[in-house]
């Protein structure tokens, strides 16, 4: 019999519909169930795509033992992480305060109050290797509850206030620190992996806003080993197995220091940010490779994660036949089945396939014979050993890819995540302008302006206010600040991809709805409104982690959006954010690399670029595509088309700033507050555009 998460719209809640366990969603029915039985709150946390949350949910949640246990002694929560990130970072919070570590799934035992006393991750059905198991902990805390109810309500009561004091611990500085910059840049070097790329160790993670910070201070600082981390990491994840090099995309994270052997979730928002470093890298350095792959990355989003309304779902899992990466790997029998002889020999000895298999199973450590393609070699040394000339390889692999990908259409697919979310959508709206933008590809842009159109019809309220998931019809949530920094992070690049001024004017009517509901006048926003569902403490977030911070991506909205409108105060509220976590930013810089991202596009020199002109003209298109071919990130640009527009009620500044006698386009380049005589030729506007700063 289903429980009562049969009706919930989460695809992760629908997961365990059919547990024995007699799961509450996160509401007031479960916290009046706790109280009226006098029970503790089993609050578990994941989402649909996460492979240890599978792995928990088969050996304990659809135990029948297990669930004995739990239904007696809890009342029992599910929550999906991806529709209330608030309650997950509340509560991570807690685990990341307790262990000095976190992850999913997250387990928190609570009083009926939401107040937590016990803080765990993934449990399996029986003890093992010192962690307690289901079977052992439920029967304790349920003992410890009845028996030592007020040690219990103590602990909680400590807990809860040692969460609402870390919640606003953070140490502003008087002054705002550009050493800080030089500080991430140092710390991520001292981390960086010269062999394989990337920073740190196993497991590793692509962490793309550090890759865009670093190629920031590459250009700033003119420090070519600076920029050669950010090539070399990215070329090295495209050849590495966290790639898809069948369906393209990339997958979560690499087990191992390599980028081989992938964590093999794909979700949306990793795929927005790998297409913005992967442009930005394309932008400041004209190599085509890298615009090779954010096209791939498109595609693969397009073709598998598109919405039939415009917008885009959230995720596909790891697993699929009942265990992680089924989907994605091969045997050296299955590809000399599937290819033709010399095209498998090929594919076996490019992708680097063995008869034992290179994947690993991560819950067994054990090969499964499989193997995840990946490249060792670069295309010229591979095109030398089989004697191709390069054209003959590239087309030779095409044609592998051609026929996997046909294989791989009859395997059962991972389950696809299929809640469309307005933050990660935020995301590649950013990420497909900026990509459309800088290629000439209309197409890319066209398909962030559907997306932006879906979110702003169905996932904001008529008041103005956004709303954080839909699916099956329905929209619901309250947006969260994630929610409007993100989308508003893709308004202004849509924007500067469009010249639509609706865009300009959406950005900043979300900004101004920030300001208004979620800023905390001691420093910073918080995660939720100040009108939103009450919590234990409302969570304030800067760190820069899988995802970057809304605080940090405010940042730089409210920077680029003072220059775009010529509204100071916007930016003098920016300065604010980094001021209030500056104590934050001073000790460990390279946690905030998004938020420095905005200290550096305010550091300056930056540009404020005015095309005067009629956007129909040749001659407006020509300086347009001679923006395009300048990589100057600290750079905003507007179009003031002739007679009225719009745009002049948004940036009255730019009303003097029209086109030449005849109609003419000419652009008008600004510094601090003073601008050039105006240019009408790309050459000359390339030229007033070649400001580098220096060390």
């Amino acid at each position: 019999m289903a429980n009562r998460l049969a009706d919930a719209l989460s695809p992760y809640l629908q997961q365990h519909a059919d547990n024995p366990v007699d799961w509450y969603p996160w509401g007031p029915e479960a916290f009046a169930a706790a109280r009226a039985l006098d029970r503790p709150i089993f609050l578990s946390i994941g989402y649909a795509t996460c492979h240890w949350c599978h792995v928990m949910a088969h050996e304990s949640f659809e135990d029948a033992e297990v669930a004995r246990l739990m239904n007696k002694a809890f009342v029992n929560v599910k929550v999906d992480r991806e529709e209330r990130p608030d309650v997950d970072a509340l509560y991570m919070g807690v685990c990341q305060l307790v262990t000095g570590q976190g992850g999913w799934p997250l387990t928190v035992i609570l009083t009926p109050e939401q107040e937590p006393f016990y803080v765990a991750t993934y449990l399996p059905r029986q003890g093992r290797y010192g962690r307690p198991g289901m079977l052992e902990l439920t029967p304790a805390i349920d003992e410890a509850w009845r028996e030592r109810r007020s040690e219990v309500r103590a602990s909680a009561a400590e807990l809860t206030e040692a969460t609402r004091r870390a919640a606003t611990a953070f140490v502003p500085m008087e002054t705002v620190d550009p050493a800080w910059m030089d500080g991430a840049v140092e710390d991520l070097a001292d981390r960086y992996d010269a062999q394989h790329g990337g920073f740190g160790q196993a497991p590793k993670f692509p962490t793309p806003h550090h890759l865009i910070f670093l190629l920031r201070q590459a250009h700033r600082t003119g420090q070519d080993a600076v920029q050669a981390m950010v090539t070399h990491t990215l070329r090295c994840m495209r050849a590495g197995g966290v790639f898809d090099h069948v369906g393209y995309g990339f997958h979560r994270y690499a087990t191992d220091a390599t980028w081989t052997l992938p964590h093999f979730e794909k979700m949306l928002y990793d795929q927005a940010l790998h297409v913005l470093a992967y442009t930005e890298a394309y932008q400041a350095t004209r190599d085509p490779f890298f615009r090779t792959v954010a096209e791939e990355v498109i595609a693969y989003v397009q073709r598998d994660l598109g919405a039939p309304e415009g917008a885009f779902y959230a995720a596909e899992d790891a697993d699929s036949d009942g265990r992680e990466g089924a989907f994605y790997v091969w045997t050296v029998d299955e590809l000399r089945t599937l290819l033709p002889a010399d095209l498998a020999s090929l594919a076996i000895d490019v992708y680097n396939a063995v008869p034992e298999g290179n994947f690993e199973d991560e819950a067994t450590r054990r090969r499964t014979g499989e193997n995840v393609l990946f490249l060792r070699r670069a295309r010229p040394e591979i095109a030398a050993a089989h004697g191709l000339t390069e054209e003959a390889l590239q087309n030779r692999l095409a044609e592998i890819r051609h026929h996997l990908l046909a294989a791989r259409a009859a395997r059962n697919r991972p389950l696809l995540d299929d809640k469309i979310l307005t933050d990660w959508n935020g995301l590649m709206i950013a990420a497909l302008a900026q990509a459309g933008a800088a290629f000439g590809v209309p197409r890319y842009v066209e398909a962030a302006a559907q997306a932006a159109a879906f979110c702003l019809a169905t996932l904001r309220t008529d008041a103005g206010r956004l709303l954080h998931r839909y699916r099956a019809g329905q929209a619901g949530l309250d947006g969260l600040l994630d929610d409007y920094a993100f989308l508003i992070w893709g308004l202004l690049n849509l924007y500067e991809a469009t010249y639509a001024p609706t865009y300009l004017r959406t950005a900043r009517d979300l900004a101004e709805t920030v300001q208004a509901h979620f800023i905390d006048e001691e420093g910073g926003f918080f995660l939720t409104p100040d009108d939103g569902e009450p919590l234990l403490t409302r969570p304030k977030e800067a760190y820069d982690g899988a995802l970057p911070s809304g605080n940090s991506v405010m940042v730089l909205n409210l920077i680029r959006l003072s220059r775009f409108l010529g509204a100071p105060a916007l930016e003098d509220t920016a300065l604010n954010v980094l001021r209030y976590f500056g104590q934050a930013l001073d000790r460990h810089p390279a946690g905030f690399t998004a938020m420095l991202t905005g200290l550096d596009f305010g550091q300056g020199p930056s540009f404020e670029v005015v095309l005067a002109g009629d956007p129909a003209r040749a001659d407006l298109d020509a300086l347009r595509t001679a923006l395009r071919e300048v990589y100057q990130p600290r750079m905003v640009t507007l179009l003031r088309p002739p007679g009225a527009s719009p745009l002049l009620d948004l940036a009255p500044y730019v009303a003097a700033q029209a086109p030449a006698p005849g109609g003419t386009a000419q652009a008008y380049v600004c510094q601090a507050f003073s601008c050039q005589a105006p240019v009408q030729t790309p050459e000359a506007l390339q030229a007033a555009l070649s400001t580098t700063p220096t060390a």
